[in-house]
């Protein structure tokens, strides 16, 4: 049986399929900080393959660790002044700083370091001149890290006072090396899906692969500026999806 579910998911899947047929051809040049952490150092190598230019943002001792063909840029992520004059030419500034294994233990690092850095990338981007700001934030509402939620949210929101148009992914958890203990909720998820009292925070609240949220964030950016947008987890499962039809027609 097709449920509505299963219709929505295919005609997003279509709507993002039919953009990325729209701008698979032009050319970015993108300006990633986090650019060794973990969906960084996927992010890369997916933009370089399909011939966009690339300027890493790193510090010091993990220079040595950007992926070939990427150019590096030695900063502070903190500090914009250290390397807000390295942005241009790009036009787009994908912001991936953050905490790294998010947990409630960890709420003063999210205000010391995750917030603080969203300030910094958009003072850099604004001063640089970029036209699309893409940035990773978490699902919401959630019954738990609050501390966290409540950060991404602030960033969110300094994102849309900045008047940059923006891009905002919203995942929950993000599958993939070092991060697959969720994996053996999959079933249960699948459960709640099919029960409409837990349906729509299952689908809300639920898992993507780091696969699909490369291919998500790619086909953000290949799409390019429009306002401010945002992606939730369906979104992302749709965008990863037609990227994905993409790639095998492109093949």
């Amino acid at each position: 049986m097709i449920t509505s579910y299963q219709i929505g998911s295919t005609r997003r899947a279509a709507h993002f399929e039919r953009q990325a047929a729209l701008v698979s051809m032009t050319h970015r040049s993108v300006f990633v900080t986090g650019a060794t952490g973990y969906m960084g150092r996927s992010l890369i190598p997916a933009l370089l393959t399909r011939g966009h230019s690339v300027r890493a943002l790193v510090g010091e001792s993990s220079a040595h660790r950007v992926f070939p063909g990427a150019e590096t840029v030695v900063g502070n992520a903190l500090a914009p002044a250290t390397f807000a004059d390295a942005i241009a030419p790009a036009d787009t500034l994908v912001h991936l700083i953050g905490t790294p294994h998010p947990s409630p233990a960890k709420a003063a690092s999210f205000q010391a370091v995750d917030l603080p850095s969203v300030d910094a990338a958009l003072t850099a981007a604004l001063t640089a001149g970029v036209q699309h700001f893409v940035y990773v934030s978490v699902a919401q509402p959630a019954p738990v890290m609050r501390a966290y939620i409540a950060v991404r949210q602030a960033g969110e929101a300094r994102i849309r006072s900045s008047g940059i148009a923006a891009t905002i992914l919203r995942p929950w958890y993000v599958l993939g090396p070092g991060h697959r203990w969720p994996y053996f909720l999959v079933p249960c998820y699948a459960i709640f899906e099919l029960l409409p009292p837990t349906r729509e925070w299952a689908r809300r609240l639920g898992l993507v692969t780091l696969q699909q949220m490369v291919r998500a964030m790619v086909a953000s950016i290949e799409r390019g500026p429009e306002g401010v947008r945002m992606i939730d987890v369906p979104g992302i499962r749709a965008a990863g999806y037609s990227a994905n039809v993409m790639e095998r027609r492109a093949s």
